[in-house]
C-alpha cells in the first residue's frame, strides 16, 4: 500500500473515532464511497438477508459501532478504507442526511428554498458537510420513534434523503473525487432537530388498505385506525387488542393484512406484528 494510502486510511480511523465519540455510528468506506468490507454472502447461492447475526464483518451499516475497539477491528479489517461512512436512523441523534446535488442539473439548494417557503419551515443551524463535487449534506436529528426512509429525487429534483439504513459519507473521508470536509462553522454544532414540516414531507404517504364495508366494515376500518395512531411504547399492546377483537368480531383472518401494515407504519418489524397477531388469535380461541 502507498504511503499516502496509509496515511488517508489512518486519518479516516481517527475521524471515525471522533465520530463515534459524538454518537455517530461509523463503518469504513473505501474511496469509491461504498462500504469496505465485502460481503461474507457474497458468494452464497442463498444469501438470504442476514444483517450480521452470522457474526462475520462486511455487512454495511449494520456493522456500524460507536465503540472504539470495534471500529478499529473494522478499519484493520479493510486497511485499504480511506474513509468512513455514518449510519443514519441509530440513536442517539436519529440522523436525517439531507444531500443536496450539483450534478443532476438542477439547483438543488433552490429547490430546497422553494419548499420551505411552501411549507413555512426554516432549516435550523446545523452540520454541513461539503462533497467534493460542491454539493452539502445537511445533518438534521429526527425523533426516536419515526422511521425516515431513504429517498432519491422524490421531495425534489436533486434532494436525496438519508435515512434508516442509509449512511453519509463523514467529513474527512478522501475518495476517488477529493476530500468531504465541514462547512465553516458548523464543525461544532449537533445535527439540529428536523423541522415538523419537513419531516411529514420525508415520510412516505399513509398505505391506502382497500378496505369495503362488504369485506370487514367500518369497526375494522377503526381497529387499523386504532393501530395506525400508536406511538412508542403502545404499540404491541394496541396491536394486540386490536387483533383481539377482530377475531372475536369474526373478522380476524381478513384484518390480518391490514393490521400487519399498520404495525408496519409504527415502526414495529413485519415478524413481530405477525408474533403478536398470532398471539391475539390464540388468547380468542382461534387458529392463526
Amino acid at each position: 500500500m502507498a504511503t499516502t494510502d496509509r496515511q488517508a486510511t489512518t486519518l479516516a480511523l481517527a475521524h471515525a473515532l471522533s465520530a463515534a465519540e459524538r454518537g455517530l455510528a461509523v463503518i469504513p468506506l473505501s474511496r469509491t464511497k461504498l462500504p469496505a468490507l465485502r460481503s461474507p454472502h457474497h458468494d452464497d447461492p442463498d444469501p438470504g438477508r442476514c444483517h450480521g447475526e452470522c457474526g462475520r464483518l462486511g455487512h454495511g451499516v449494520y456493522d456500524a459501532s460507536t465503540d472504539p475497539a470495534r471500529i478499529r477491528q473494522l478499519f484493520a479489517a479493510a486497511p485499504w478504507a480511506t474513509g468512513y461512512g455514518i449510519a443514519c436512523g441509530l440513536p442517539p441523534h436519529h440522523l436525517i442526511g439531507v444531500d443536496l446535488d450539483t450534478k443532476s442539473g438542477t439547483d438543488s439548494s433552490a429547490a430546497l428554498r422553494e419548499l420551505a417557503l411552501r411549507h413555512l419551515f426554516t432549516i435550523p443551524d446545523t452540520v454541513v458537510v461539503l462533497t467534493p463535487s460542491g454539493g452539502r449534506h445537511l445533518w438534521l436529528s429526527g425523533p426516536p420513534d419515526v422511521v425516515v426512509p431513504n429517498s432519491a429525487g422524490r421531495l425534489a429534483p436533486g434532494i436525496d434523503i438519508r435515512g434508516a439504513g442509509g449512511y453519509l459519507v463523514g467529513p474527512g473521508s478522501r475518495t476517488e473525487h477529493g476530500v468531504y470536509g465541514t462547512a465553516p462553522g458548523t464543525a461544532h454544532l449537533a445535527p439540529a432537530a428536523c423541522p415538523p414540516s419537513l419531516l411529514r414531507l420525508l415520510l412516505p404517504p399513509p398505505r391506502r388498505y382497500g378496505l369495503t364495508p362488504t369485506s370487514v366494515g367500518d369497526h375494522g376500518q377503526g381497529l387499523v385506525q386504532f393501530v395506525l395512531a400508536a406511538h412508542e411504547g403502545q404499540r404491541n399492546t394496541r396491536l394486540f387488542w386490536a387483533a383481539c377483537r377482530a377475531y372475536e368480531d369474526g373478522i380476524g383472518p381478513a384484518l390480518v393484512a391490514p393490521l400487519v401494515e399498520a404495525a408496519l407504519n409504527t415502526g414495529l418489524t413485519e415478524r413481530e406484528a405477525r408474533a403478536t397477531i398470532a398471539s391475539a388469535a390464540r388468547m380468542t380461541g382461534h387458529r392463526p
